[in-house]
């Protein structure tokens, strides 16, 4: 890898691929939770943010690996680090936690028992 990829130009090409595909690949994900959860009768007011909360880690996972790929293992911390530098812009949805499998595998679990608390209300 050339030192010519770790720079602002292709930092921000790998910050607007990645809100692109945000959308799409949360709703590819979401889908299959929302449409178990109309089956079983989940209220609506349960299901929406349990399928959103359910397809986080999944596009999360995706996106981290977006980066991965796009400037290679030893080098993604100087993307998420520039990320850092602007909380309320492009850094906005790639917090520092969100790489964090912990808290992607506590969103999941929190998917799950909104699930079983919306079959206990259904």
């Amino acid at each position: 890898m050339s030192s010519s990829e770790l720079n602002e130009k292709n930092y921000l090409r790998i910050c607007f691929i990645n809100w692109a595909l945000s959308v799409p690949l949360l709703l590819i994900f979401a889908w299959p939770y929302f449409i178990i959860s109309q089956l079983v009768e989940i209220p609506k007011i349960v299901a929406f943010p349990g399928s959103i909360l359910f397809a986080l880690p999944f596009m999360l996972t995706l996106l981290h690996g977006h980066v991965t790929m796009a400037v290679g293992a030893i080098h993604r911390k100087h993307y998420y680090n520039w990320l850092q530098q602007y909380p309320f812009t492009y850094g906005l949805l790639f917090h520092p936690i969100i790489i964090r499998t912990r808290f992607r595998v506590t969103l999941f679990f929190t998917s799950c028992l909104l699930f079983v608390v919306g079959y206990m209300m259904a």
